[in-house]
């Protein structure tokens, strides 16, 4: 993967192989390039790992997620061995490389995420638009980190019922295409930043021809006029206590209404919003919910165009971000904290780990189109798993040949397709919830260490 800069710049194809030519309509190598120079993170001596090796080593590691970076390191150079004479080029150093990460540092990543990180879907993709709206979702979740005093310091670490949570955490926001589970942008924040400031901030990805999904716990009258005020549209869930003053009811049983500001000189001034309010159960006494009333509101007020039981199935699409958050933090990496111990590794980690979710995602849609299903009928796990042995033959491969080995990926990917989702739920528990263990304090962080060898401190005892 990596060579000196001089190797870089001599051969193109070597350059190719650096920046994942491979798979270079996903992220090009002139992306790379040009997110460096913006940063001026370009080396000025020969360095084993390069501004751009590093680079694609923290999306890399993010395929690796469950391996130490030394063996990230090996396999990314594994296919180009026949391109080293001497073998210690292929070796590097655990210190080695949290050097070059922290030359490096976070923007580069962060500008790398929101250069290549766009929707994916197209009309012709199934489940991906509704009404020719592209179907986009919010939502948020905590992400653990490695427990250190500067994690700690910089996002904080949340209370909990027997002290505070075992680990510090970040609060991630996510804007997510609800037919491709494509991150398309995110933030991080500390983990007691308000959901829906972050939630206001990646407004900036919004646009006209989206249809945005929201639970009621991000339900705000702000939010959703200035969700609007971007061109797009709202279909959301809103809170029990919420008292909309009808206006009218329509032909299908849905209501006009207008929601209002919460303050008081807003109201006076009669600023408002018109949206369409959908009120509805379940009957099946086995599904969460029976029962009990459920209510949308939705810009889209029209019942001929946008009838109210297609805009309640396209509501439950929003769990698809829940599955994507499960995809981004479970399946694709251990169950287990971020490896960065400072709040800038923090930031880079996690911003190479939603590129590299995206990178599957994209190969995913490809390989969705090739058998005409929803991307969401792929498997993640067995993708994240082809993809990975693919790597070594696109390194030992010409790049004419690359297009090739790219449609054989496809193909094994769209053998994986799932079937239907089946009908049914699972309670939300755990198998095993306390430890007898106590907790872990920050007396025990400077543990006192042993100051013999075992074998001196053995004492036979007649």
């Amino acid at each position: 993967m990596p060579l000196m800069i001089r190797q870089i710049e001599a051969d193109e194809s070597v350059s190719a192989h650096l920046a994942l030519d491979a798979l270079g309509k996903i992220i090009p190598s002139t992306a790379l390039a040009e997110v460096i120079a913006q940063h001026g993170v370009q080396e000025e001596r020969d360095r084993k790992l390069p501004a751009i090796a590093t680079l694609v080593l923290c999306i890399a590691m993010n395929l690796y997620a469950h391996e130490a970076l030394p063996a990230v390191f090996r396999r990314l150079v594994a296919g180009l061995r026949w391109l080293w004479s001497d073998p210690s080029d292929l070796r590097v150093s655990k210190s080695a490389i949290s050097q070059a990460r922290y030359r490096l540092g976070a923007p580069v990543l962060v500008s790398l995420f929101h250069r290549v990180c766009q929707p994916l879907a197209t009309p012709d993709t199934p489940g991906a638009f509704l009404f020719g709206l592209r179907l986009m979702a919010f939502d948020g979740t905590m992400v653990n980190l490695a427990d250190t005093a500067a994690n700690v310091a910089a996002f904080g670490r949340r209370p909990a019922s027997r002290g505070t949570c075992a680990w510090p955490q970040a609060q991630l926001v996510a804007l997510c295409e609800s037919g491709t589970h494509a991150i398309c942008d995110a933030g991080l924040w500390p983990y007691n930043h308000d959901e829906e400031t972050g939630v206001r901030r990646l407004l900036r990805s919004v646009t006209s021809g989206m249809l945005v999904l929201s639970d009621m716990g991000l339900h705000s009258y702000d939010l959703l006029a200035a969700t609007l005020g971007r061109g797009a549209q709202i279909l959301n869930r809103v809170p029990s206590h919420l008292k909309p003053q009808v206006i009218t009811t329509l032909a299908d049983g849905t209501q006009l209404v207008q929601l209002r500001p919460s303050d008081g000189k807003r109201r006076r001034r009669g600023e408002h919003i018109v949206v369409r309010l959908i009120r509805y159960t379940l009957d099946d006494p086995c599904r969460v919910g029976h029962r009990q009333e459920h209510r949308l509101v939705t810009s889209l007020l029209d019942p001929a165009t946008a009838p109210a039981e297609e805009l309640i199935l396209a509501y439950h699409t929003r769990w698809e971000i829940e599955l994507t958050v499960d995809e981004l933090v479970i399946h694709q990496r251990p169950v287990l904290p971020l490896r960065s111990k400072l709040p800038v590794g923090v930031v880079q980690e996690l911003y190479g780990l939603l590129i590299a979710h995206y990178l599957v995602r994209a190969v995913m849609v490809d390989a969705a189109a090739t058998v005409s299903l929803a991307p969401t009928r792929m498997s993640f796990l067995e993708s994240l798993r082809l993809i990975r042995e693919a790597m070594p033959d696109f390194q030992r491969a010409a790049p004419a040949q690359h297009a090739l080995i790219y449609a054989a990926l496809l193909t094994d990917i769209a053998a994986t397709a799932l079937p239907p989702r089946a009908n049914r739920i699972n309670p939300r528990v755990v198998k095993q919830k306390l430890s007898n263990f106590p907790v872990k304090r920050p007396v025990h962080r400077g543990w006192p260490q042993p100051i013999k060898p075992f074998r001196d401190t053995i004492q036979m005892l007649n």
